[in-house]
């Protein structure tokens, strides 16, 4: 005997398949990502910090998955000409943006986004903070932070600070150092950190939060006074510098970061393939001597993780900058 399907079985059996195919299409979409060559954007010019970071990962994750992830800078606009080129990509997981401390703050200093933080992008993964250091120029009379302070307030806007740009880890730092300390500094903002630290050197300047890397050299050469770094703990390359909080501005802590971000929509198992090799890069051997050698702090974890950060991050500067009375460009 012959028994034909009815239509309601028919239909049942659809749903069925409609139902479970995303179920089923999950694991076998992460087991064959990626399928061919990544790339990672850097939103900074090659050879600064983040470039170097993002070489370094990009390779890790590449032998991670044995396909190559080709780095490509695009610069510009704050980082916001790199970070749009890849909100704009497809949501396959084969676009990759490094997300810095900048992405955190042009919300809140960027009059109109291209795109937007909160739909936009969504997080992979993070590798590491960076704490970033208080130097002056070694002619000057301040010894110590509460010098500095002190003269601060005695010649109220004659301390000028440098920085590698508005909206940068360094300008900012400087930005809550004045607020939170109560005096008056005078931001100069610079197109990059070499041009900076040359002023300061030279005298035209007085003080910036440089990173470390940037300014470690002239640290130990003496052409720079160091006086404390700028996270909650102290720097394993230079131990004996107080944090700034600890200095005597209660409260202090300003960190850049680097993370990872790919469009929304991207399938939740492909950000689960991209967190692991984040996460495998961040364990090898030379990502732990980048680690020793630039004074970065590890930080891994999934994706949830650098969303909850990135998200507090936007609102602690958001209210910062509020509070230091900078204006959106």
């Amino acid at each position: 005997m012959t028994f034909l399907a009815s239509p309601w079985r028919m239909g049942l059996g659809a749903a069925c398949l409609a139902i479970a195919g995303p179920l089923l299409a999950g694991p076998a979409l992460a087991a064959s990502f990626p399928e061919r060559p990544l790339k990672l954007v850097v939103p900074f010019p090659p050879g600064g910090g983040t470039d170097l970071v993002g070489r370094i990962v990009a390779e890790k994750m590449g032998e991670y998955f044995r396909k190559p992830v080709i780095v490509e800078n695009r610069p510009g606009g704050g980082t916001v000409i790199g970070t749009d080129y890849v909100a704009k990509s497809p949501p396959d997981g084969y676009a990759i943006v490094m997300g810095t401390f900048a992405y955190a703050v042009n919300p809140s200093l960027q009059e109109k986004l291209p795109y937007s933080n909160e739909t936009s992008l969504v997080s992979a993964g993070m590798v590491a903070k960076a704490p970033n250091v208080l130097v002056v120029n070694p002619q000057r009379p301040y010894k110590t932070v509460a010098e500095l302070i002190a003269y601060a307030k005695a010649n109220p806007g004659k301390i000028n600070y440098g920085s590698n740009g508005n909206g940068t880890s360094a300008h900012l730092a400087g930005a809550l150092f004045a607020t939170l300390s109560g005096t008056e500094l005078t931001h100069v903002p610079y197109k990059g950190a070499a041009p900076a630290l040359n002023d300061l050197i030279g005298g035209q300047i007085d003080v910036i939060f440089s990173t470390i890397p940037g300014a470690l050299s002239y640290i130990k050469a003496g052409k720079l006074r160091a006086l404390a770094v700028t996270s909650a703990d102290r720097s394993a390359v230079l131990p004996d510098l107080p944090t700034v909080a600890e200095a005597g501005v209660a409260g202090y802590d300003a960190q850049a970061w680097y993370g990872f971000l790919v469009p929304a929509g991207t399938p939740a198992p492909v950000i689960d393939s991209l967190n692991r090799a984040i996460n495998h890069a961040a364990e090898t051997p030379t990502f732990q001597r980048l680690v020793k050698e630039e004074g970065l702090i590890k930080v891994t974890g999934d994706p949830g993780a650098m969303d909850r950060y990135v998200r507090a991050e936007e609102n602690r500067w958001r209210k910062i900058i509020q509070d230091a009375g900078l204006q959106p460009n």
